[in-house]
């Protein structure tokens, strides 16, 4: 930290003023002491009979003199004052410039920080202002992400459910307005209705189970839970859908039983959304399997399908929601784009996490979750996580 011009002239001076004010207080001292000595003279027999008996050698050197010693006493004493009083004083300069730091930074200026290095306690104060700088920054930062977020998720949902909505309207706007033919067209209309009612319930069911996976304080109802039935019982409820577009879904669990402690309804709802994603985007596809073994502490589920690859571009942004591998695919099969954004929320809630590998010979999502929510760190859970990824 560098002083100012009036700062080193103001320290100089006061340096002076206490040199000036201790060689008067000195002078005085000597005075008194020397009148104390003159006007008792048992005081004088004695500091004579000390003197005697400090003299040393053949010689008779003598080392005492109480002037002397009052003398380097005051001196001693000066040095300690001057020090104490400059350094004080330096101190007070450095706080002042740690003042006007903050001042310049609450005026806006979050950007700044105090870039001058001291030694003691005040640095320590100088790395909690900066610290503490960066949390407010980073806390407006995420608070404006949060912001912008919701005014995305009002923008997407609005979106969404406009053209449903405007189906729907239209629709029983014919059948109100009596434009119609015949019975025929009052059922195929009404049945357009009921169709675009179902996916707005689809796309509110999604939002409001996202909206619960995004609230961290709301609790899981963590048990014990076999996989090999929770994935059977994912898979026979898919069963007719996948049979009408000529897709077998299959299931593999080993060994069982295969326990996991978690929340089985959510557990349940990211094995559905992977299943349905498949169902949804796997053109071409004419297997599903559904695949769950043990990896040390871990435990693996695999969803995987032949259909059309996803391309790569899009492989790290399927997380994110409403994202959409192809605008098309989402007008021609409904979808929220809140699906894997569920499983993603969900998992993460389980500590654990979801990757996805696609190619040409399969697209498979991969959930890496621990077998028990009282083991390991972050650290140990990802760890552990990528090693049974790669040993799949």
């Amino acid at each position: 930290m560098k002083l100012t011009t009036r700062e080193k002239s103001s320290l100089f001076f006061e340096g002076v003023s206490t040199v000036i004010l201790l060689a008067m207080i000195n002078l005085a001292i000597i005075v008194i002491l020397q009148w104390i000595v003159r006007r008792n003279p048992g005081v004088n027999s004695g500091i004579f009979i000390i003197k005697q008996s400090l003299a040393f050698g053949p010689m008779e050197i003598r080392i005492w003199s109480y002037q002397r010693i009052v003398i380097g006493i005051m001196l001693i004493i000066d040095v300690w004052v001057v020090w104490w009083r400059l350094m004080r004083r330096y101190r007070q300069y450095q706080m002042d410039h740690i003042i006007r730091e903050l001042h310049y930074i609450a005026q806006g200026h979050l950007d700044h920080r105090i870039s001058f290095k001291l030694n003691g306690s005040l640095q320590d104060v100088i790395t909690s202002v900066n610290t503490l700088v960066d949390s407010v920054v980073q806390s407006m930062d995420d608070e404006r992400q949060v912001e912008k977020s919701k005014d995305e998720l009002i923008t997407n949902v609005s979106h969404d459910l406009r053209t449903p909505l405007t189906s729907i309207i239209g629709y029983l706007g014919l059948i109100e307005n009596k434009q119609y033919h015949s019975e025929q067209d009052i059922l195929q209309y009404n049945h357009i209705a009921y169709e675009k009612a179902v996916q707005m319930k689809g796309m509110v069911d999604d939002l409001f189970e996202f909206t619960k996976v995004q609230q961290h304080g709301a609790p899981l109802n963590f048990m014990k839970v076999d996989l090999d039935p929770l994935l059977e019982q994912v898979s026979a409820s898919f069963e007719l859908e996948a049979e009408k577009k000529g897709i077998e879904i299959s299931t593999h669990v080993d060994p069982k039983p295969l326990m996991i402690e978690a929340d089985p309804e959510k557990l349940g709802r990211v094995f559905s959304n992977l299943v349905s994603n498949a169902l949804k985007y796997g053109h071409g596809a004419t297997w599903i399997k559904l695949s769950a073994s043990r990896y040390h502490e871990m435990i693996i589920v695999k969803v995987a399908n032949n259909g059309e690859p996803i391309p790569q571009k899009s492989l790290k942004h399927v997380f994110d929601r409403f994202y959409r591998v192809e605008s098309s695919r989402s007008k021609a099969t409904g979808g929220t784009g809140l699906g894997l954004a569920i499983v993603k929320g969900v998992v993460d809630r389980h500590h654990g996490q979801v990757s996805v590998a696609s190619d040409e010979k399969e697209t498979a999502f991969t959930v890496v979750l621990p077998a028990s929510q009282t083991a390991p760190s972050e650290a140990a859970v990802n760890g552990d996580a990528a090693k049974a990824q790669l040993a799949e």
